[in-house]
């Protein structure tokens, strides 16, 4: 992966810095290492000022942070009350040395508008697939679905998240003769890196990221993925990949990223590297068990005519446990992807690079640097018996939107729409002659047509009073 710095590259002494995972976050932190993932909300909290600020202090308009899963300060899901975080203690970051200060103020970038059938068709080209762009949904599709062969799909809303694969047909034998019934060849040898990064690079020059930081060293197989970091307004990115797979014979054979750039939006003051890492200790001490209190520990009953021990069987415990420290080796100034009003929203934020162990491996956790006062609170959810919409597609005046439904009942979706939202809900009818069903849900999708074409205006869940991210 390239470490050449961006063009205005904020973060002073450098070491290398390993290739940044792709990761969707709602939160504001995210810690990826060990094969696990660790969510912290940092909405609030202290902050300074930064120089050169002014006019983004009283022009920017409050961001808007989606709610995670658990909720403002809640425990990770699947966690009872009062019960031990069994992702670990609390996480303690320190410094190596000295942390830079930043540019005091950057922009978000949101993902608006449409994506263009001439976009779809350039991405095909590059990637090998005939044939013009088709409308099946809400999203753009070229190939064939049923069969093997090569199948790229392109949802029609910004940010246009595609996704491609390709087949192998399998090769017919003669009448007779003992066949494989379809059993895949061995594989080769994986490509070397060199040669996957140049199989990729017409499908990011199509998708406007030749530039990207690139890193080839991740194998699933024979197959080489080819990961691309882009640089945003300069700076670097996180959360925003596309990943290019390449077989052994040096073709193209899937991938997936965005296809439409995000737009520059409003300019926020941002905190230093130093208060940053003060906000992820303070969420971190905040979704750790350091302060929760689980009681005692058990002691047996004696057996009858049996005495009283005279010292407990046990030392008591609260459940408490000390904080692990990790060392944060690098702060780099970038954007990192949250969603904002719904919205796949690129945040200016910290990146640090975190020693786990010493000698061990690093990994990169993200901190929101917005200056906390301009961090709107998510909105209390509104009491509904609607079902919660997960997602959405759009395409003109026609809403797709998705839940998680039963098989014993029917499910009807409508619109409220006003000037800067659309408000959907979900209503359900059960089934006449199921008194006794089966607990079965499923992902199911219902259209919505709605008097204009939806534009700019964030789509609502009736059920939460959230926004809905779209699909």
């Amino acid at each position: 992966m390239s470490t050449e710095r961006p063009d205005n590259d904020v973060t002073g002494p450098r070491r290398r810095r390993p290739p940044l995972a792709v990761a969707s976050v709602a939160a504001a932190v995210l810690l990826a290492g060990g094969g696990g993932a660790y969510w912290a909300s940092t909405a609030s909290g202290g902050g300074g000022t930064a120089d050169g600020a002014d006019a983004a202090r009283t022009s920017a308009p409050p961001l808007a942070l989606d709610a995670s899963a658990d909720g403002p300060g809640s425990p990770p899901a699947g966690i009872a009350p009062g019960e031990p975080d069994p992702h670990g203690p609390p996480v303690v970051y320190r410094a190596a040395g000295d942390l830079p200060e930043g540019p005091g103020e950057a922009a978000v970038h949101h993902a608006k508008g449409a994506v263009a059938s001439a976009d779809v068709t350039r991405l095909a080209k590059a990637l090998g697939v005939p044939g013009s762009p088709r409308t099946e949904g809400a999203s753009w599709v070229i190939g064939d679905a049923d069969g093997p062969g090569a199948l790229l799909k392109v949802a029609k809303q910004a940010p246009g998240t595609w996704t491609f694969a390709r087949t192998t047909p399998v090769e017919p034998c003669d009448p007779g003769a003992l066949c494989a019934n379809g059993a895949a060849e061995p594989g080769g040898d994986p490509v070397s890196e060199k040669a996957a990064k140049a199989a990729a690079a017409p499908v990011l020059k199509a998708v406007g990221q030749d530039d990207a930081a690139l890193d080839a060293g991740q194998l699933m197989g024979d197959v080489r993925v080819v990961n691309a970091d882009p640089k945003i307004d300069g700076f670097p990115t996180y959360g925003w990949s596309t990943g290019v797979q390449v077989g052994p014979d040096g073709k193209v054979t899937g991938g997936s990223g965005h296809l439409k750039a995000p737009e520059k939006g409003a300019v926020y003051p941002v905190l230093d590297a130093d208060e940053a890492l003060k906000q992820l200790n303070a969420a971190s001490r905040g979704r750790g068990d350091a302060d929760r209190d689980i009681g005692g520990c058990a002691t047996p009953v004696p057996l009858e005519g049996e005495p009283k021990p005279s010292q407990p069987q046990c030392v008591p415990s609260n459940g408490k446990r000390a904080p692990v420290t990790r060392t944060v080796e690098e702060a780099v100034f970038g954007l990192a992807l949250n969603h904002v009003d719904g919205r796949q929203t690129l945040v200016p934020s910290w990146l640090f690079t975190v020693q786990q162990a010493p000698g061990g491996p690093e990994s990169t956790v993200t901190q929101i640097a917005v200056e906390p006062e301009f961090i709107e609170e998510p909105g209390a959810p509104t009491p509904s018996g609607d079902r919660k919409v997960t997602s959405y597609g759009v395409d003109g005046r026609t809403l797709e939107v998705t839940f998680w439904g039963g098989v014993c009942s029917t499910y009807t979706a409508r619109a409220e729409e006003s000037a800067g939202q659309v408000r959907i809900s979900v209503a359900e009818q059960p089934l006449e002659g199921k008194d006794a069903c089966i607990m079965i849900a499923k992902e199911l999708t219902r259209t919505v047509t709605l008097d204009e074409p939806l534009g700019d205006r964030t789509v609502i869940d009736a059920a939460s009073g959230g926004a809905v991210p779209r699909g």
